[in-house]
């Protein structure tokens, strides 16, 4: 091997951690996002099956209701796809930490849609869907900044126990 060998191989060395985590964003961007597509028809198909049924003119709670079930999917989708290779911390830490996010970004999109039909009298179906696709919007902002860097970021894997997995490696 040359000098100039080497120097390249360096080179590509150095620069192979970005290209990495670049390529690492991105897959994480678009699985995160499949999960969330699925838990968004999740939510909001429950979310009118509720309405137009048991707990129709209780929106609040359908829209609850509705999240919850689409959460543990979405926890389910994140912990054993999107987020795979960040394992750092035990389960029942990162569950803990996975619903209390959704927790709140269920608030956030719970409040949005109690806003839009107790303040701003929004009853009719398409407009309490617009709004409904509007709070599931901003929750999922919220919540892929916080999967990131609390619930699966790499603060979980540095210095964090060996998880379940590390036992099964070694």
């Amino acid at each position: 091997m040359t000098t100039q060998d080497t120097a390249a191989s360096k080179h590509e060395a150095e620069q192979e951690p970005s290209s990495s985590t670049l390529s690492t964003f991105w897959r994480e961007v678009s699985t995160f996002g499949f999960v969330g597509a699925f838990a968004a028809v999740i939510d909001l198909g429950l979310f009118n099956v509720l309405i137009h049924g048991a707990l129709s003119d209780k929106y609040t709670t359908a829209k609850i209701l509705s999240g919850a079930v689409a959460t543990v999917f979405a926890w389910l989708g994140n912990r054993y796809w999107t987020f795979r290779e960040r394992e750092g911390r035990p389960v029942h830490h990162e569950v803990a930490l996975f619903f209390g996010v959704n927790g709140v970004a269920l608030a956030v999109t719970s409040a949005w849609v109690a806003f839009a039909h107790y303040v701003l009298d929004v009853t009719k179906p398409f407009w309490v869907n617009v709004h409904v696709v509007l709070g599931i919007g901003l929750g999922t902002l919220m919540r892929f900044v916080l999967y990131r860097t609390v619930v699966f970021g790499k603060a979980a894997e540095q210095g964090a126990p060996p998880t379940h997995h590390d036992a099964h490696e070694k």
